[in-house]
């Protein structure tokens, strides 16, 4: 994958939040004048502000380019949605990015209905795999009978996985 280093616009390269390390890999011009990254470790998206919101590839739930709209919701069901106006390669490489921080993805069915999705993510900085549910829409995250069950689908997935 190529770097864009060199072809970042001055007030990008100087606004962006990049950690010790991390790089651009490709970046897109918003409607609002902004601009999207995809860095090796993180997503950053312009907020209302004028900064940027820099989302870890692995807290990136969904990801979807769709008429001219990039949209993407966190594992904490956060939304963002932005107008790109020319997205070069910054939907495949976020794409890229997200899936290879999966290390696992099972979806269980709950009693009473619904389900939940359970995620075993590794960092693009490395380290332990961090686990995340997401329960169907209508169903309440915080239910402590719903969160238990969750909990013990992810421990024999655990068991089985070894991770």
């Amino acid at each position: 994958m190529r770097l864009l280093r060199g072809s970042l616009p001055a007030d990008l390269r100087a606004a962006l939040p990049l950690e010790r390390g991390e790089r651009v890999l490709a970046h897109a011009p918003t409607r609002g004048g902004s601009h999207v990254a995809a860095t090796t470790t993180a997503l950053h998206l312009p907020t209302p502000e004028g900064g940027f919101a820099r989302i870890p590839y692995e807290r990136v739930d969904t990801a979807a380019w769709k008429d001219g709209w990039l949209h993407v919701t966190e594992t904490s069901r956060a939304a963002h949605h932005v107008r790109l106006t020319e997205p070069g390669s910054v939907p495949e490489t976020i794409r890229e990015r997200v899936t290879a921080t999966v290390a696992v993805s099972h979806r269980a069915e709950l009693p009473g209905g619904g389900g939940v999705r359970i995620a075993g993510r590794r960092p693009a900085t490395g380290g332990d795999v961090r686990w995340t549910f997401v329960f169907d829409a209508g169903l309440d995250p915080d239910d402590p009978g719903l969160r238990a069950r969750a909990e013990q689908i992810l421990e024999d997935l655990r068991r089985q996985t070894g991770l």
